[in-house]
This record gives C-alpha cells, sequence and structure tokens, in this order.
C-alpha cells in the first residue's frame, strides 16, 4: 500500500530531505521539476533559476557538506549529487546525467567544480575532488577521480580545439589532466590513453 503524503514527508525529513509540500513549492517558482514526488532534494542545497531537476534526481547535502546549482543547469533523471561534508559545484547552463544519469560524491573537505556550459553524461561519475573546466564534457560510463579538465567553450563551439577538455570511452580515469582543446578516448584505463587534440576525431563544424 502507498506511503500517505504524511508519511512520506516523515520519511523524507528522517533521511534530511525537503517534504513533499516543500519540493513542490520549489517548483512553483523558477526551477522546473515535472515530477516532485520522485525528487529529493536536501534543505540547503542552493539553486539558481531555470534548473530543471528531472524524475529520480537526488540533491543530498550532509554532515556539513554544500551544493551549489546555477542558473539554467539540467539534471536528467537518475542523476545524484551526495555532498558528506565537501562541496559540490556546478555552473550554469550545464548538463548532468542525460543517457543514464551521472552521479557526483564528495566527503570530508573534498570539493568538485563543475564549471558553467559542462556536459556529463552516460552514467558515468565524479568521486572525491574533481575540476571540470567550463564547457567540459565526460562522455560515457566513466568512473573520475581527481581528474582536471581545461576550460574552453562548450560542444556547441564551431571550433574543436576551442572546446573544454574532454573525456569519452569507459572505465577508470584517476589523476588525469586534459587541457582545453584535448581529449582522451579509452576503454579501461585512461592513464594508458592517448592525449590528442579534439578535431582528430570532429573536423570543425561537426558536434563532440
Amino acid at each position: 500500500m502507498p506511503l500517505s503524503t504524511s508519511e512520506t514527508d516523515v520519511t523524507r525529513r528522517l533521511m534530511g530531505f525537503l517534504s513533499l509540500s516543500a519540493t513542490r513549492a520549489l517548483a512553483k517558482g523558477t526551477i522546473l521539476i515535472p515530477d516532485p514526488g520522485s525528487v529529493l532534494v536536501s534543505p540547503d542545497v542552493v539553486l539558481g533559476d531555470g534548473i530543471i531537476l528531472w524524475p529520480n534526481t537526488i540533491l543530498q547535502a550532509m554532515d556539513g557538506g554544500s551544493i551549489r546549482i546555477d542558473a539554467g543547469t539540467n539534471l536528467f533523471p537518475g542523476t545524484r549529487l551526495v555532498a558528506a561534508g565537501g562541496q559540490i559545484r556546478i555552473g550554469a547552463q550545464a548538463e548532468i546525467g542525460e543517457e543514464g544519469g551521472f552521479t557526483i560524491k564528495v566527503g570530508k573537505e573534498e570539493v568538485a567544480d563543475i564549471g558553467a556550459g559542462a556536459r556529463l553524461l552516460g552514467n558515468g561519475s565524479l568521486i572525491g575532488p574533481n575540476s571540470i573546466g567550463r564547457g567540459a564534457q565526460i562522455l560515457g560510463p566513466i568512473r573520475c577521480q581527481n581528474c582536471r579538465l581545461g576550460d574552453g567553450g562548450t560542444y556547441r563551439d564551431p571550433e574543436p580545439d576551442a572546446r573544454g577538455g574532454v573525456l569519452k570511452g569507459s572505465g577508470v580515469a584517476r589523476n588525469i589532466d586534459v587541457p582545453a582543446g584535448h581529449v582522451i578516448q579509452a576503454f579501461g584505463l585512461f592513464s594508458e590513453g592517448t592525449l590528442r587534440p579534439q578535431s582528430y576525431f570532429h573536423p570543425p563544424q561537426s558536434g563532440q
């Protein structure tokens, strides 16, 4: 038998999330939440105008952690952000979690920075401290730890070698640096991948 609204609210509060009514209230402002019943948001999460929270998104700040998401960012179904004593900061107009969701988790005193216009998709993850620059991309089920992707244009930029750094493929990326205009494609360990200019894969005017 489904839980009543009051029972759901008790459970949400016990787990450190906004009540269903408070989540619905977010959707009455400038934040778009098509299915508030499937969305979990901690009370101290800071959300900018025009953010879209698609179904089954979780924004959990606990143990003194914080989450800030700037205006116009799109969090697709299955996106999970967990700040357990650390900080998650996402810039404006980012796209997180298309094609299977995305997970970002930080522990005590760790910081995950995701720049404006970044695109993270394909059921990948950022675990611990990571710095994902403006316009940078993670494309595929890649587990990133202590990675740094350089600032640049978004994937819509007509010049591939001016775009933010990119990881594409699948596997584990630890302690990886990708400067602007470059990409590592790998299937396994990204430390064994080759750093190439993005135009190697995508001639000018094509999409990423």
